[in-house]
């Protein structure tokens, strides 16, 4: 059996690409607060290498984040029926995050 169940009502496909869309929104801003709180840590007290090298990774992983949830907000904004994300891109997404995730431990192990 494919179709929906005899007297239950059809699915609304706008409220799921509309949620997906709202959590990459939400968690673009929670790399970016990341961002800007791995540039803070790692300019206090005048800053060492070790940290301006964090940082510039951490911030080098939400500029390829942005990207990667622009582009995904997008194409569930454009299409009627949005399919899944792109492998690729969903991997960078994962990747920039658990990247983000230890330069952030790194600044606050090192402060």
């Amino acid at each position: 059996m494919s179709g929906p169940a005899a007297g239950a009502p059809a699915r609304d496909p706008g409220l799921q690409p509309e949620r997906t869309r709202l959590a990459w929104r939400r968690t673009t801003l929670s790399t970016t607060v990341v961002a800007v709180l791995a540039a803070k840590a790692a300019l206090a007290g005048g800053g060492t290498m070790a940290g301006v090298v964090a940082c510039a990774v951490c911030c080098a992983c939400w500029l390829v984040f942005l990207r990667i949830a622009h582009r995904r907000i997008r194409d569930l904004a454009a299409a009627v029926a949005p399919g899944a994300p792109v492998p690729g891109y969903a991997g960078g997404a994962v990747l920039c995050t658990v990247v983000m995730a230890v330069c952030g431990a790194a600044l606050v192990w090192q402060g």
